[in-house]
């Protein structure tokens, strides 16, 4: 537990304790981490505003607020510690369970129940509440429960002076049931900023913190949930709140982000942010390095891509979803034209930019068959390097848990599932075997040893210390699927087990069976770790020793031409890709036709 002190003389103290909760394994032990992989953002944004709340010594200058920051996915939470903390200063003090998502929420109401039975607040906030008072037209059971437990709950957002009418509400012991914000947005600009604790980001793998430049984004994904708790509407923080982060972050010795804007090539303002990085480090000689998250036609604004890399975005994440556009249709996720990947895909890499890309297992149109065929497509004809698998879900706070729920569509009643990992419905073609075949299959399919050395023979063409990079991400989704079970966005370095802390209701294990088995494991996938990481690096070294390494090349990093869009699988697999490739010629002919017009 991170712990910061604003006030040493104040009369009276009021603990204000930040809880980012983890959700459980299959087997009810917490997903916990001596490193984990990526910090929490919510995180960051609520210690940034509770920092400032205490700096202004917002309930009275005899009052201490004194913080603290837990990120369960690499810090035990001892409930009991914090309860003799709390009584040890006073007893006054407030829980605040943040950035709960649905698969978080049934960890974050069973340490609810622990505080609440010692008399403690408790509040619980995040996508889950927010998304449930968003779509839903009646407060589902588990919302009731938490209610029923006496457990304040904060739909929407903190900023615009909201947290300190809460804080000010736990200072009095009245906190309401529920604050509910979801229709009003803030304003970001000028709000305190996002920033986690030096020894809160080093608990991550390569010290990597988390930030927020803006907020909202303009589609209409039928599987979303950010579009209906964070609006459609761009928010954002301007250049001088964003230098403010980075030069905090930098005094701490932090200058590695992951930036969590859903989309940041519809933020408004992203050429004035990226051009204030690029004066930080070619003026004053910062460095940064950024993962961003973009749609699939970014590379369609001018200079974007070029900015975004002189900026020190060398990771970038693509909801590419899928390549059947029918699917995509289905999904409302019109806006991705599968014409134009390959060359969003190379424009990234020429300017140095590893990608990752999001792919949903599960629309209406998938078969186990089909979606391996896809892979396949995609590892021959798309210049793609992380590509990672997700079930298609029902998540609670979108547009197609909302519809499912309304038509009394199955749903897995256990939000714990809820992690994209887990099938949580049925699929109308493929059984439930089928289906949970299929999505194990498509992470073997895609990581196979001649594809992981072929993605880095596509690296090594751009430098040694682009395929570096990139053979360590690879490592990381490879031991987490294979040896841990957890998708890699939850993953990290040494798994941590505790036999107490099993999920409730789940019978605790005899610690002469416990033990043992969590000992073997260990020992079994360090062993397996340390044999794949040989391999991979065996097969990076024979990449940088490979005569043609700076002039190989493959169909999906071959310069583009028009004979591609007749003789590539990617355009002809299915009925859907068909009419893509006769919609982009007949718009090309248009636009052929225009331009002669208007030069006659």
């Amino acid at each position: 537990m991170t712990s910061e002190t604003i006030s040493q003389t104040a009369a009276r103290i009021f603990n204000v304790v930040l809880i980012k909760p983890t959700h459980y394994d299959d087997q009810g032990y917490p997903i916990q981490w001596f490193r984990s992989a990526i910090p929490s953002n919510t995180l960051a944004c609520m210690y940034g505003l509770a920092q400032d709340a205490a700096r202004r010594h917002i309930l009275g200058d005899d009052v201490e607020i004194r913080l603290h920051t837990i990120d369960e996915t690499n810090t035990r939470i001892r409930p009991q510690e914090i309860v003799e903390m709390m009584r040890e200063t006073g007893g006054e003090g407030v829980i605040c369970l943040v950035g709960v998502q649905s698969n978080q929420y049934p960890r974050a109401v069973d340490l609810a129940r622990v505080f609440r039975a010692k008399n403690i607040q408790v509040a619980i906030g995040g996508f889950h509440v927010s998304g449930c008072f968003s779509m839903l037209p009646e407060i589902p059971p588990e919302i009731r429960e938490a209610q029923e437990l006496g457990v304040s709950l904060f739909a929407g957002e903190s900023e615009a002076g909201r947290l300190d009418g809460f804080l000010g509400d736990a200072f009095a012991r009245q906190l309401k049931p529920l604050y509910n914000y979801l229709d009003d947005l803030p304003s970001l600009e000028g709000e305190p900023l996002p920033i986690l604790p030096r020894a809160r980001v080093r608990r991550t793998m390569g010290k990597l913190s988390s930030l927020d430049f803006g907020r909202g984004c303009p589609y209409q994904c039928s599987f979303c949930t950010i579009i209906n708790v964070q609006g459609r509407k761009s928010r954002y923080r301007n250049a001088d709140d964003l230098e403010r982060i980075l030069r905090e972050n930098q005094a701490q010795g932090v200058n590695r982000f992951f930036i969590t804007d859903d989309n940041f090539a519809r933020n408004s303002q992203w050429e004035q942010l990226f051009d204030r990085i690029i004066k930080l480090r070619e003026e004053e000689g910062m460095t940064f390095g950024f993962t961003i998250q973009v749609d699939t036609l970014c590379h369609k604004i001018p200079n974007f891509i070029e900015k975004a890399t002189r900026a020190g975005a060398n990771r970038v994440f693509i909801g590419l979803e899928n390549i059947n556009p029918d699917n995509l249709i289905g999904a409302n996720k019109r806006q991705n034209k599968i014409t134009e990947y390959r060359a969003m895909l190379q424009k990234w890499r020429e300017h140095g930019a590893h990608t990752a890309a999001g792919y949903i297992l599960g629309f209406p149109a998938d078969t186990k068959e089909s979606i391996l065929r896809d892979i396949e497509i995609i590892k021959r004809e798309l210049p793609l390097d992380i590509l990672e698998f997700f079930f298609l879900t029902p998540l609670p706070g979108s547009e197609d848990h909302k519809r499912a729920l309304a038509q009394g569509v199955w749903m897995d009643p256990d939000l714990n599932k809820y992690d994209l990992n887990h099938r949580v419905t049925h699929h109308g073609k493929m059984s439930d075997a089928e289906w949970e075949d299929a999505y194990r299959s498509a992470w073997k399919a895609y990581y196979t040893d001649e594809h992981v050395k072929t993605v880095m023979r596509r690296s090594a063409v751009h430098g040694l210390r682009s395929i570096k990079s990139l053979t360590s991400k690879l490592l990381m989704f490879h031991l987490m699927i294979k040896y841990e079970g957890v998708h890699p966005l939850e993953g990290g370095a040494l798994r941590m087990k505790f036999r107490t802390d099993r999920r409730p209701g789940m019978k605790l294990e005899n610690p002469l069976i416990f033990y043992p088995r969590y000992g073997f494991k260990t020992i079994r996938n360090a062993i397996g770790y340390w044999l794949t990481i040989r391999k991979f690096r065996k097969f990076q070294q024979e990449v940088v020793e490979a005569p043609d390494r700076e002039t190989y090349t493959d169909t999906a990093i071959a310069k583009q031409s028009a004979q591609e869009f007749e003789d590539m699988e990617l355009y002809h697999a299915t009925s859907g890709g068909e009419k893509a490739l006769a919609r982009k010629k007949r718009d090309e002919t248009i636009r052929k036709d225009a331009h002669l017009h208007a030069a006659e």
